[in-house]
């Protein structure tokens, strides 16, 4: 995305949509902005994913989220997210959930390059003040 001269926020998409939520979400990602991201993610979220070496799911809260998406910015030089297509979508005034593919490339340095791909299992819940559309449950399906 190509930021104006007016600033970043020009590049930001209305989270009116679910599909403004993506954007944005890939926008936080491109710029490594937890600014962004933080205001993607509700105050109840759980994000849950698979710990194949213990065999087991592991999830935490939107505290500990915001840590460890504030850790992979700091730590990496680059992260090029693109997202795939739409698997599952389901929603109604004030929920909705999708699944949908992506890939992931971290670049922590030059010679340390890490491509992951996978789904999300994200739901949505949209805030009755706003009108806008919050991430509440990120379930992730990556492959490695």
């Amino acid at each position: 995305m190509a930021l104006s001269s007016a600033g970043s926020s020009s590049a930001l998409s209305d989270q009116k949509t679910t599909d403004g939520v993506f954007q944005n979400f890939q926008y936080a990602y491109t710029f490594r902005d937890t600014s962004i991201y933080g205001k993607l993610i509700s105050s109840n979220f759980v994000f849950t994913y698979t710990d194949y070496d213990l065999g087991y799911n592991v999830s935490w809260g939107r505290d500990d989220e915001m840590k460890t998406t504030y850790g992979l910015f700091q730590n990496s030089q680059q992260l090029a997210l693109v997202w795939n297509d739409i698997v599952l979508s389901t929603s109604d005034s004030s929920s909705a959930e999708i699944v949908r593919g992506f890939n992931l490339t971290i670049t922590f340095s030059p010679t340390d390059v890490i491509s992951l791909e996978g789904r999300v299992d994200m739901s949505f819940i949209k805030d009755p003040k706003s009108g806008e559309w919050l991430i509440s449950e990120w379930i992730d399906e990556t492959s490695f």
